[in-house]
């Protein structure tokens, strides 16, 4: 009996130990399937995981080992992307395909493994080759480790917005015929609010509707997964406060209008201070240059508890910003903050070993086969980035990198020019190069928009790491005076910044994750054309300062 009782005992203790150490573990099943999707009253297969648009939510907790396990059900490549989670000595895992790893090829699959280390708040994962992420996105939320509040006041509930957009074309076969003549890819059809249009022209579309209840407060987590377009949301009759930006939490402020780049997430707290009726909620394009844009704006609504039938067809519309609103959105970016508190400080570096100054944009390049002699291409400091056939990462690990990629990216343009002022050299060289740099190096970067064809906002995408935004502004950036206005003391934390139209955004980031991090434009047409490059972190010397071997089920090329 006693030995019995023992047993028991011995099988209870280790069942405990086994919860306690899986209580931290997350584990997800991605299957890729296509899935027939109605929009614009017109039907089409799209690439989904799981069946789902947007797909499904990540939740998790800070300092949470996330693993997930991808299985390739549909004909096309495919890796996962963890946008904004810095993937810590787990590079493997980042998801760009080609940078970081070899896609996973039809029937097959790979598990992603990473932990979520000192990261809360609401960031979202996408495709990560050609186009795909316009139907493969979804959101991740980190709630703060149980026991920490907030840093403001608890709202009541919370509610996940992910903004995208809509082809009523296969979107694979939009980018391959854009690769072909040379032209610029034809624009989306509509834009999407939790993967629903709203009303459109020529079109009764259901939207999606936010249900609230008076008295109470909201935490939205907005995401913005669109491929090409940076965005405004309004909601008519209400203001917002915003808390949060890129899973770091910033000095709250309110606004009637929130200002997104694809690949950006803002909380805010919504409070519901009426008592009934039904309000739109919109998402309108941003575009304050001659470069096309989808104009069509998506609804939502939202509708109070117990709002009476006839106040349902009346709805408050909110004014909609003019697309070149320029001044609402540097608007919004100027009143980011970071907290800058006790327990979230903000670390920017002070020194810095590494100046870089970077000028992005687009030109010309001569195409024998493309419909005009020339395609569209794009460029950091007049290269345009050639996509390897093998990983970078492998390639940088295993000591083989001849013939994949060169470390000689220029650190600054070659010959430098006006680069706001109008037509220079439109031809570009192309190239596979990173930037090397050792491990705890301090870098300052200097993203200098130009007018090269035509002036464009670029929301620019950094892997691997999140970087302090010290300055912004319009023009050529000027050394000797710009940097003495340079925000040292509370500049907001984030991994994806807009870079102003025909203007400049100065960051700085630490190196402290050896692995090969890829540096992009998050719009999509622009990756496509070149305007990407990638960083190599070296090793440092400790044991927990190098980057591990890679999985046993890393796909290959």
């Amino acid at each position: 009996m006693a030995t019995s009782c023992a047993r028991i005992l011995l099988l209870l203790v280790f069942l405990s130990l086994q919860y306690l150490a899986e209580a931290n573990i997350r584990r997800y099943k991605f299957n890729v399937v296509m899935k027939n999707m109605t929009k614009l009253c017109s039907t089409k297969p799209i690439v989904t995981i799981n069946g789902k648009f947007p797909g499904p939510t990540l939740y998790a907790r800070e300092d949470d080992n996330v693993i997930v396990n991808l299985t390739n059900n549909v004909n096309y490549n495919v890796t996962i992307h963890w946008h904004g989670v810095k993937q810590l000595r787990t590079g493997w895992s980042d998801g760009p395909a080609y940078i970081t790893q070899c896609p996973v090829q039809p029937g097959g699959t790979f598990v992603y493994n990473f932990t979520l280390t000192g990261q809360r708040g609401t960031l979202l994962w996408h495709a990560h080759i050609s186009w795909l992420r316009a139907t493969v996105h979804g959101a991740i939320v980190i709630l703060p480790k149980r026991g920490v509040p907030y840093p403001f006041p608890r709202p009541h509930t919370e509610r996940i917005i992910v903004f995208g957009e809509w082809w009523n074309s296969d979107v694979e076969a939009v980018i391959s015929q854009s690769t072909q003549s040379g032209l610029p890819p034809n624009i989306s059809d509509a834009h999407t609010i939790n993967g629903l249009t709203g009303q459109v022209p020529g079109c009764k579309s259901r939207g999606y509707t936010l249900h609230v209840e008076t008295g109470k407060k909201y935490l939205l987590r907005i995401i913005n997964a669109a491929v090409n377009d940076e965005l405004f949301f309004k909601i008519a009759g209400h203001n917002l406060t915003v808390v949060e930006v890129d899973a770091t939490y910033i000095k709250p402020f309110d606004t009637e209008t929130l200002f997104l780049g694809p690949g950006q997430t803002t909380n805010a707290i919504l409070t519901a201070n009426h008592p009934q009726g039904n309000f739109l909620m919109t998402i309108s394009p941003f575009m304050d240059t001659v470069v096309p844009v989808n104009n069509v704006t998506a609804t939502a609504f939202l509708r109070y508890k117990d709002t009476r039938t006839q106040a349902l067809k009346s709805s408050k519309i909110p004014p909609i910003p003019p697309v070149n609103a320029t001044s609402i959105a540097l608007g919004f970016s100027d009143s980011l903050r970071s907290l800058n508190s006790p327990d979230y400080p903000t670390n920017v570096p002070l020194k810095v070993d590494h100046s870089l100054f970077f000028a992005i944009g687009v030109g010309v390049n001569p195409c024998a086969t493309c419909i005009n002699g020339t395609k569209t291409i794009a460029d950091i400091n007049n290269v345009s980035f050639v996509m390897p056939t093998v990983a970078m990462l492998q390639a940088h690990y295993f000591n083989k990198s001849e013939g994949v990629f060169t470390d000689d990216f220029p650190g600054k343009p070659s010959t430098p020019f006006n680069y706001t002022g109008g037509l220079s050299n439109l031809r570009t060289e192309n190239g596979t190069k990173v930037y090397r740099l050792e491990f705890n190096a301090t870098v300052q970067v200097i993203i200098q928009g130009t007018s090269v064809i035509a002036p464009e906002s670029h929301p620019t995408h950094l892997h691997g790491s999140n970087f302090f935004v010290i300055g912004k502004g319009l023009g050529n950036f000027d050394p000797l005076k710009d940097t003495k206005k340079f925000n040292l003391v509370d500049p907001v934390e984030r991994n994806t910044v807009s870079v102003p139209t025909a203007g400049w955004t100065a960051i700085r980031f630490i190196a402290d994750n050896p692995g090969v991090w890829f540096f992009h434009c998050h719009l999509e047409v622009h990756t496509s054309w070149g305007l990407k490059m990638a960083f190599l972190v070296e090793d440092g010397n400790g044991s927990n300062e190098k980057l591990p071997p890679p999985p046993s089920d890393l796909p290959i090329c």
